[in-house]
């Protein structure tokens, strides 16, 4: 096995010569660059994952400064591609970033996913989202994903958990999600979907300046970077233990 460097060995130490050989070896890709998989990308990158693919067509805006980890002063304006680059590759001069200003949908997804051998679903686009399950649904791979939940409206990170899409509560976005899968050809009608998720089970709150009577979508719900933060090292979490754990 090749010598593990410095900034690595901590991280090397909880896992075998073999598991952290692939974590080094593996390709990891995110859909979405804001408070979740903005987060993510950096957990992995300092976890010694050796290359990301990182896919997201939004540029850096001052309302991201409070949860998107590449958001500052400085790169307002910036790609999120090209922000977040240039944080993580300065984390270490091995890892290779492949940067997507992408949307990612149907006419494109067979042509993007099979870049990584593991995914991170953090967009909040359901058809995306749909998109990336039936991918790996339809070729019996779906521990190589992992779907975030919506962390709008959420403040306790002590919430965040991992489940199956079958068992998630509290989340419309997830809900919406399971809606339209069972009733997809090849999903199960009932019982565990088989779609690993990351989610947080507080129920969201209310944005304070909207109307009792108001629809929530009237200003949009808030969000914390401690939520956002948290479900991001819960998906890259869910990375490192699968990719450390099978080949690809």
């Amino acid at each position: 096995m090749t010598a593990v460097a410095r900034r690595l060995v901590s991280a090397a130490r909880l896992f075998s010569a073999e598991g952290f050989h692939r974590i080094r070896s593996a390709r990891v890709g995110i859909v979405g660059l804001g408070g979740v998989g903005s987060w993510a990308a950096e957990a992995l990158a300092r976890s010694g994952v050796g290359h990301l693919v990182l896919v997201d067509t939004d540029h850096v805006a001052e309302s991201n400064m409070n949860r998107q980890v590449q958001a500052t002063r400085l790169t307002l304006g910036m790609a999120k591609t090209e922000a977040l680059s240039a944080r993580i590759g300065d984390l270490a001069e091995d890892l290779q970033i492949e940067s997507l200003d992408d949307f990612l949908g149907e006419e494109n997804v067979d042509d993007i996913l099979p870049r990584a051998d593991f995914w991170i679903d953090a967009c909040d686009d359901l058809k995306a989202k749909l998109c990336m399950v039936r991918f790996y649904r339809q070729r019996e791979r779906p521990r190589r994903l992992v779907v975030s939940g919506g962390a709008g409206g959420k403040t306790d990170s002590t919430r965040v958990m991992h489940a199956d899409l079958a068992n998630t509560h509290q989340d419309p976005l997830l809900s919406k999600m399971r809606h339209i899968l069972r009733r997809s050809p090849g999903m199960p009608r009932e019982g565990k979907m088989f779609v690993p998720v990351v989610y947080c089970a507080q129920a969201a709150i209310a944005p304070a300046d909207c109307e009792a009577s108001a629809k929530l979508a009237c200003a949009g719900y808030g969000s914390l970077v401690t939520v956002t933060a948290a479900m991001g090292m819960a998906a890259a979490s869910r990375a490192l233990t699968v990719l450390s754990s099978s080949p690809r």
